[in-house]
C-alpha cells in the first residue's frame, strides 16, 4: 500500500477507501484496530536538563554509551495509532510532517528556552504527538483535531505519555471544526464524546492568549485549506500576537488540466502567503494576509530516529499581519 496521495477533490473519494503513510510501511496491513508504537528520541549529551520536567522522564528514558564513551541519553513516546485509515481518518496515522515538526519543537526545547511555560495550541493534531512533546515545558497545550475516533486516540496518547509533561503542565485534548464558527460551539445533536472534549469559555479566553499555533500535515485538499486559513484569520487576528509553525508534506497528482505532475494542494497554501513588502502594499486590501518563510531544515537534528525525511518535507514560519485598525483596538 503507497503513502497517501490526496488529490484536490479529495471529498469525492469513497470514505472507505483505506490509505497508508510512508511512516508505517513494513507494518501488516491486515492489522486492525490500534496499534502501539515505540519513537525513540535521542537527547543531546548534555542530559535531559534542556527537558526540564525534572524525574518524571526517567521512566522512559535510556543511557548508552557511544564509540568513545559518551553518554547517549534518549527517551520514548509511547503513540497508539492505525496501520491504515480512511481519508477522513488519516489523523489515526502518524505522519512524516508530525515527526519533522517533533524535532523542530525538541530542537527549539534543547537550544532556547522560547517555548517555556507558553500557552499554545496545535491545529489537526491527529495522535497528538507534537503536543506531547511540548508539553515537557509548556504551561498550557491545547490539543485540537475533529472526529470522535481521532479524539478519542489523541486523548489515549496523552495519558500514556504524561510523565513526561512538567509539573506546571496542564493538556487538553479539545474538537475543533475549521468548517464551523470559531469559538466553537455544542448543539443538542453532539455526541457524548464531543461534549468530553468540548470548550470551556475560559479555555477559548485563554486560547485568545496563546503565543503558539502548531500544525503538521494539514494540507492536503483544497477545501480543507481554505478552511484550515479561515480559521487561522480568527485565530490570529485577535488576541495576543501569534507565530504559527507548519510541516507539510507535498503530494504531487497528475493533473488532468495541466497535463503535469504537480502539487495542487501546495501551489493554494502558497497562494495565501505574502513576503513583508507585499502586505505593506496591500494596507487596504480586506483580506487575510499572512507572511510566511521556510525553516531552513538543514539546521535541525533529526531527533526521532524512526523515520527517513525525505525532500519533499517542508516548515514554515507564518505570522498574521494585522491591519492598523484591528492594532488600535487591541
Amino acid at each position: 500500500m503507497a503513502e497517501l496521495s490526496i488529490p484536490s477533490n479529495s471529498g469525492d473519494l469513497e470514505e472507505h477507501e483505506q490509505v497508508m503513510s510512508e511512516v508505517h510501511l513494513g507494518c501488516p496491513p491486515g492489522l486492525s484496530g490500534p496499534h502501539i508504537s515505540k519513537f525513540t528520541i535521542s537527547l543531546p549529551p548534555q542530559g535531559a536538563e534542556s527537558i526540564r520536567q525534572g524525574e518524571a522522564v526517567s521512566t522512559q528514558q535510556n543511557i548508552e554509551l557511544d564509540e568513545d564513551g559518551q553518554s547517549n541519553r534518549s527517551c520514548c513516546l509511547i503513540i497508539q495509532h492505525n496501520i491504515t485509515s480512511s481519508i477522513p481518518n488519516v489523523g489515526l496515522q502518524v505522519w512524516r510532517a508530525e515527526l519533522i515538526l517533533s524535532d523542530f519543537v525538541l530542537h527549539k526545547i534543547h537550544t532556547s528556552s522560547e517555548f517555556e511555560g507558553i500557552v499554545s495550541l496545535e491545529l489537526g493534531a491527529g495522535t497528538g504527538m507534537v503536543g506531547i512533546i511540548l508539553a515537557c515545558v509548556a504551561k498550557r497545550v491545547f490539543i485540537t483535531d475533529h472526529g470522535d475516533e481521532i479524539l478519542d486516540n489523541c486523548a489515549n496518547n496523552v495519558h500514556l505519555n504524561s510523565e513526561m509533561f512538567n509539573h506546571q503542565a496542564s493538556v487538553y485534548v479539545r474538537g475543533l471544526n475549521w468548517k464551523n464558527s470559531w469559538p466553537p460551539t455544542m448543539d443538542s445533536e453532539s455526541s457524548e464524546t464531543q461534549k468530553r472534549f468540548s470548550w470551556t469559555a475560559s479555555e477559548v479566553e485563554e486560547v485568545q492568549g496563546a503565543s503558539l499555533l502548531l500544525a503538521a500535515d494539514v494540507i492536503y485538499s483544497d477545501d480543507l485549506t481554505d478552511a484550515f486559513f479561515n480559521t487561522l484569520e480568527r485565530l490570529m487576528s485577535q488576541g495576543s500576537e501569534k507565530v504559527l509553525y507548519l510541516a507539510l508534506e507535498k503530494r504531487y497528482n497528475f493533473s488532468l488540466d495541466d497535463l503535469d505532475v504537480v502539487a495542487n494542494g501546495y501551489l493554494r497554501f502558497q497562494s495565501y502567503l505574502r513576503d513583508a513588502e507585499e502586505c505593506e502594499s496591500l494596507e487596504h486590501e480586506p483580506l487575510p494576509r499572512f507572511v510566511g518563510k521556510p525553516i531552513d531544515l538543514t539546521q535541525i537534528p533529526q531527533y526521532v530516529r524512526e523515520y527517513n525525511r525525505g525532500n519533499d518535507i517542508e516548515i514554515w514560519q507564518i505570522k498574521y499581519v494585522r491591519r492598523k485598525s484591528q492594532s488600535q483596538t487591541l
